[in-house]
């Protein structure tokens, strides 16, 4: 049953309760970068993920809200451009990500797309999303709906990121909030408290441990057979 004629048996780093001991400097607070998909003055998904970042600041998160406000569309400027450039330096200064989208069209928002498209799966050396633990949630104009954070898991997957099981979507946004855009007391109030301190608690978890929890067997052996080439193209 151990015949695996297949395996680099040198490169399998078999899994053990001792190795998920965390490593690195966990005395900062746990670092939350929210993202949010509306441009309108009375943004209900900006009020949801500013009660969320008020939320989490109380558990002890440093916060962080980006503005998508003045970022260009994908491939409309270079990468340096200055919005590009933060939005990148807060995933990569981010261990924790919430993600909030109106429900138009019944899908995400371009706003909300078009934030996720500029984060790369790679920047250089570094994965600004990989490890990362996310909530999902969503606002809608109307009946309850959970299209929004079932794209946002997807993309969540598909940027490498631990999304947790717990997620928020509010009905009817329009009579969730006062006139100044904070959140009424209500059971869907109750639920996002519910998905923040679950976030909160995932990325404590996690902390120190997404280097060896993202290491994988398959980019070990591609190392090692470019290593291997490069040894190769020298003779």
């Amino acid at each position: 049953m151990q015949d695996l004629p297949n395996i680099r048996t040198d490169l399998l780093n078999i899994p053990t309760i001792g190795k998920l001991a965390p490593a690195g400097d966990l005395s900062h607070p746990p670092r939350i970068l929210l993202l949010y998909g509306s441009l309108r003055d009375r943004s209900f998904s900006r009020y949801l993920t500013e009660e969320a970042a008020r939320i989490l600041e109380y558990f002890g998160a440093d916060v962080k809200i980006f503005d998508p406000a003045a970022l260009p569309m994908v491939g409309s400027v270079p990468e340096d451009h200055p919005k590009v450039v933060e939005l990148r330096a807060l995933c990569l200064w981010s261990e924790g990500q919430v993600w909030c989208s109106p429900e138009r069209h019944g899908a995400i928002t371009a706003v909300m797309k078009n934030q996720i498209d500029w984060i790369p799966l790679e920047q250089g050396a570094l994965r600004p999303s990989q490890g990362r633990t996310l909530a999902v949630m969503q606002v809608c104009g109307g009946s309850q709906s959970f299209n929004v954070v079932n794209t946002l898991r997807l993309l969540g997957r598909w940027m490498r990121m631990v999304t947790i099981p717990n997620q928020s979507s509010v009905p009817m946004a329009y009579r969730e909030f006062d006139d100044a855009g904070r959140m009424r007391p209500s059971a869907y109030y109750d639920r996002v408290v519910d998905v923040m301190e679950e976030l909160f608690k995932f990325t404590l978890l996690l902390r120190g441990r997404t280097d060896y929890l993202t290491d994988r067997y398959s980019e070990r052996n591609e190392r090692a057979q470019k290593a291997i080439d490069r040894q190769i193209a020298k003779l």
